[in-house]
């Protein structure tokens, strides 16, 4: 009977935890809905923006009109821009983000210096141990995510950077796909002209780079008063994907979870029968043995 006791306070132990697991997966999937509603509306304006300057700075190639935001310089010190969340229970995504900033680090040549700069406490706590210096200055801006202070980050690093604090800046984050897939990137951010010049060439055909354009006022006030703007975007769509798919993850570990736990309770009922129908079988055997050494 004791082993009849055990496996009841197991099953008991199951179904509580499933019934957190369902909860987890509901709310994760409503917090999805609107983080996916966000990124689908920011992802057009950022890449119609991302093009905007891409054209822009094309002309620049190195002349005095040269913004100190896309100047290129000898790399020492980089700066590493993570993502992560604030939470755990979502699978591997954590893990995976500061797996790809590991690999990025690894790589880097042995005269360039890497520094940490955290959004998120996940990675936060990850690199605390690593002995890689970090700018703790941001890890709370996942929490909740509001333009004004993306904005005011894009700034501070943009300052840090023409300051020579940094000489480049990259954002590892992930970008999200679907509830089930995400892909971990990372994205150069800084300076400006290392990320742009890939999309030169896909508005408006192969010769838009090289076409003629009017502007009013100059060139160079648009390109002053875009390239903040550009920046804190590009760095705001980045934590509106990491945010998607961090849910994402959530939902589909919980969903798994419940279905584990769905699994277990089947098998622990069915071992609580077999034991219940053993320990009856048993008492009827002894009823019967003593019924009949009474007769005889």
């Amino acid at each position: 009977m004791a082993n009849l006791k055990e496996v009841r306070v197991r099953i008991g132990s199951v179904v509580s935890t499933q019934q957190i697991t369902k909860a987890m997966k509901m709310v994760s999937a409503s917090k999805l809905r609107r983080a996916q509603g966000a990124i689908q509306q920011i992802r057009p304006y950022a890449e119609g923006l991302q093009n905007i300057v891409g054209r822009l700075v094309s002309g620049f190639d190195g002349s005095d009109a040269e913004t100190p935001l896309t100047k290129v310089r000898e790399v020492k010190r980089v700066g590493v821009v993570l993502l992560t969340s604030d939470k755990g229970l979502c699978g591997g995504f954590n893990s995976n983000l500061i797996k790809t900033a590991r690999r990025y680090i690894q790589k880097l040549p042995s005269d360039q210096q890497a520094c940490i700069i955290p959004v998120g406490r996940k990675g936060s706590d990850f690199f605390r141990r690593s002995g890689l210096p970090q700018d703790l200055r941001f890890k709370d801006l996942m929490l909740k995510i509001r333009y004004q202070a993306t904005a005011e980050m894009a700034e501070e690093l943009s300052k840090a950077f023409v300051g020579g604090d940094y000489d480049k800046v990259v954002v590892i984050y992930s970008e999200f796909k679907n509830p089930v897939v995400q892909y971990f990137k990372v994205m150069p951010w800084l300076p400006l002209q290392a990320e742009v010049e890939s999309s030169i060439t896909s508005v408006g055909g192969p010769n838009s780079a090289n076409a003629d354009y009017l502007y009013e006022p100059s060139r160079e006030a648009i390109v002053r008063d875009l390239l903040p703007f550009s920046l804190a975007i590009e760095l705001h769509k980045a934590m509106l994907d990491t945010q998607a798919s961090e849910h994402g993850a959530r939902m589909t570990a919980m969903d798994k979870a419940t279905e584990n736990a769905g699994e277990l309770l089947r098998d622990l009922r069915l071992q609580y029968n077999r034991a219940r129908q053993a320990a009856i079988t048993t008492e009827i055997t002894e009823i019967v043995g003593g019924a009949a050494a009474l007769a005889g």
